[in-house]
């Protein structure tokens, strides 16, 4: 159990539930949802989870440092493990992709993984960071688009994508604390992207869960602004990972597929209380 453990935590397993939304989020506003869709959503968490390993794999000697008590670092799994767990999670993801949605979803996936691998292994300390992280979410809601018009998901991979950039702007500064310009910039962005996930006419359930989206992301970053510190900027960093699932319900709810929407938002609030067992940053 403790390997498993181990496991879990290298990949941040609950993390992995602010990912199927994005593939249902391009599914819907592309028209798509079917048979095809659960498949291609199990797809986009294995490279996820690869991402993820191949991230901790990447920072070893940094997380040696900054953070000795990740799974690495702390010899619970090896350098060598990690990158077989990463590198195996990532063909995975590929192949199941193929599988589900052939040569078209293959032409998405192919493209997102190397996004993934090239934020984790030259991209991340540059300051084309947040926008290489921001590309790897927009790919990966178009992938839920494949088997129809991908034009129709590009403004759903677009909010997704901006979403991303906050985030992972805000984590940047995880270690060290923010300056405050940080926080306003990233809250500025947060109203755009909520506003975006509306919409002039999506009704009240997209607009619902825009709010609640916005409310707790917007909170947390407001907390940044009071108190520019390590921890909170992490907290805010948390909540925007865990509060992603509110917005991806939002975008699949305005284009059409209302309860499918809430179920994708009800994964946010099982992601908050995952992540006080498993930390998704």
């Amino acid at each position: 159990m403790g390997r498993v453990a181990d496991l879990v935590e290298l990949v941040r397993a609950p993390a992995g539930l602010s990912v199927p939304g994005d593939v249902l989020a391009g599914a819907a506003a592309a028209g798509t949802l079917g048979r095809r869709t659960p498949a291609l959503a199990g797809a986009s968490v294995l490279l996820y989870w690869g991402g993820m390993a191949a991230n901790d794999w990447a920072d070893r000697r940094l997380d040696a440092v900054e953070r000795p008590e990740r799974p690495i670092p702390s010899g619970r799994i090896s350098p060598s493990a990690a990158f077989g767990v990463a590198a195996g999670l990532t063909v995975a993801g590929v192949a199941l992709a193929a599988a589900a949605g052939g040569r078209r979803a293959a032409a998405v996936a192919v493209p997102l993984a190397a996004t993934v691998w090239g934020y984790d292994l030259a991209a991340k300390n540059t300051a084309a960071g947040p926008a290489v992280m921001a590309a790897c979410r927009g790919l990966d809601v178009l992938l839920g688009a494949t088997a129809g018009r991908l034009a129709r998901a590009v403004p759903a991979a677009l909010t997704v994508a901006a979403h991303t950039w906050t985030v992972t702007e805000l984590s940047r500064r995880e270690v060290t604390g923010a300056d405050r310009r940080l926080p306003q910039a990233t809250l500025a962005g947060t109203a755009l992207v909520a506003a975006a996930a509306v919409g002039p006419r999506a009704g009240v359930v997209p607009a619902a869960l825009a709010a609640g989206y916005a409310t707790r992301y917007g909170g947390a970053q407001a907390r940044v602004l009071a108190d520019p510190s390590p921890g909170t900027v992490r907290a805010a960093v948390g909540a925007g990972i865990t509060g992603l699932p509110a917005l991806q319900g939002a975008l699949t709810a305005r284009a059409g597929a209302r309860l499918l929407g809430l179920a994708v938002a009800a994964a946010a609030p099982l992601g908050r209380r995952l992540a006080r067992l498993v930390s998704p940053t």
